[in-house]
């Protein structure tokens, strides 16, 4: 089976989910992966699917147009090359932040991780509370590489927690089970 990225995004109402997956369904694919998420009154979703190999990209894409017209969404499919490794082994840590919102904290914040040789392998952000007064709430998942030191890279993050005005804490996940 060939492999194959499909993207969509609209404003959020009942049956995007059925209606893309029905597509998915009747031409043979099967999800593997998939994330989806309400953002700002928009639906996001991000799917891997497994393709019968004769299904172009271009094919699905297509498919998709009513769909995409019923539900007003940007749709988009390409080809995954089944050959690019797998992410980084390590262990997972969870990494989470809040405070007042500014620009830059996410750049501020991955880059120290990067520097720590860590990989982010899961991030989502919110604005939660009162508008007049919103608070900022990052979530990540990150692996860092066997003999990395997670303490030092968490003290690295208190102190750019304290310069962004922020509480950044770093510590060992626990298994998901998804």
């Amino acid at each position: 089976m060939a492999h194959l990225a499909v993207s969509a995004i609209g404003s959020d109402r009942p049956g995007i989910v059925a209606a893309v997956t029905k597509v998915l369904l009747d031409r043979g694919c099967n999800l593997e992966d998939t994330s989806m998420s309400i953002l700002r009154g928009h639906f996001a979703m991000m799917l891997v699917v497994a393709a019968p190999p004769d299904l172009a990209a271009a094919d699905l894409e297509q498919a998709l147009a009513g769909p995409a017209a019923d539900f007003d969404l940007v749709v988009a499919v390409r080809a995954i090359d089944d050959n690019v490794p797998d992410s980084p082994p390590g262990e997972t840590w969870a990494v989470s932040v809040h405070g007042a919102d500014r620009p830059g904290i996410v750049h501020r914040v991955t880059a120290a991780l990067a520097d720590g040789g860590a990989n982010v392998v899961d991030l989502s952000t919110r604005l939660i509370g009162e508008a007049a007064n919103p608070v900022y709430v990052m979530v990540l998942s990150v692996t860092l590489p066997a003999g990395a030191d997670g303490n030092a890279l968490g003290q690295r993050l208190d102190e750019l927690g304290r310069e962004l005005g922020v509480d950044i804490r770093l510590h060992r996940a626990e298994p998901d089970v998804l």
